[in-house]
């Protein structure tokens, strides 16, 4: 055992975990979905992630991620217990992240509240409520852990179309408002002063982001959902010197991450969420030692 993953036996490795997996991608049409739903979760995370990332409203993801587990939760608590089988997980999910960056919005510009507390409370409300459906629902919610931690290998055809039509709202909201997203997120006083409505595009912006952090749940789950969103547009603001540049160098290192995660989990059956952050974060380290030395 010791022999077999010795240094001198791990370089050889990654090619061989590579190929098994593009192997198996012309076989099986579980990995073919896998990859697309990677490809297509990438375009709004790398544009979204940048907003994010120059916004500095990382927590706000976080915040609104972990209260999707309510959407969830009720959703599955409805199918199970009233037969609703009309409604679709990732539905249940848009409507929790929605209705979380509505709240957050909405009391930190209104009530003059503190944004990490309010940020905080929807949080631990949103992850609470879920908990509490998974225990009204009979049986052990076995679907509803594969959002925790993320497993793309689930992905359907159906949620194929959902996350393609959120990625379309996604990338015609940024093409429409990208010069008002950029004035909101560098600086709101002189956005003001230049007649943009700073609260309706926070609220845009708010929003964009729940979609996104929708998307990324279905590929790395709730509690993973942060990293994928910031780190591949961090990495990105290493080198780009304007906005589209970092956009269009996050989607790509968001798009290498996924499937570079999916690949080297394929053959050991490793959680492909977890591999993918793994190698996200390895990423964003080594990329940031290389950018300091230079």
């Amino acid at each position: 055992m010791f022999l077999a993953l010795s240094p001198a036996t791990i370089p050889p490795l990654f090619p061989a975990l590579m190929s098994d997996f593009f192997q198996a991608l012309g076989q099986h049409e579980f990995l073919q979905l896998a990859l697309l739903a990677g490809a297509l979760v990438s375009i709004p995370c790398g544009v979204v992630g940048s907003f994010v990332v120059i916004r500095r409203i990382s927590y706000i993801a976080g915040g609104i991620a972990h209260t999707v587990l309510a959407g969830l939760g009720f959703v599955h608590y409805m199918q199970v217990v009233h037969g609703v089988t009309w409604l679709s997980p990732m539905i249940g999910a848009v409507v929790a992240a929605l209705l979380a960056a509505g709240i957050i919005g909405w009391v930190s510009l209104n009530l003059k509240q503190r944004e990490d507390t309010v940020i905080g409370a929807v949080w631990a409300m949103g992850m609470a409520l879920g908990i509490v459906f998974i225990s009204m629902t009979p049986g052990y919610a076995t679907d509803l852990m594969s959002y925790l931690f993320g497993n793309i290998l689930m992905v359907t055809q159906a949620d194929i179309w959902l996350i393609l039509a959120l990625d379309v709202v996604v990338i015609i909201c940024v093409g429409l408002f990208h010069k008002q997203l950029l004035a909101v997120c560098f600086d709101t006083e002189f956005a003001t002063l230049r007649g943009v409505h700073v609260n309706r595009f926070h609220f845009l912006l708010l929003g964009l982001t729940a979609l996104t952090v929708v998307l990324l749940v279905s590929v790395v789950g709730i509690i993973l959902v942060i990293a994928l969103l910031t780190l591949p547009a961090a990495m990105a603001n290493l080198f780009a010197r304007d906005l589209w540049k970092m956009m269009g160098m996050a989607v790509l290192i968001c798009l290498a991450m996924t499937t570079g995660g999916l690949a080297l989990s394929y053959g050991p059956d490793l959680p492909s969420g977890a591999v993918t952050i793994l190698l996200t974060g390895m990423a964003y380290f080594v990329t940031a030692f290389v950018r300091s030395r230079r």
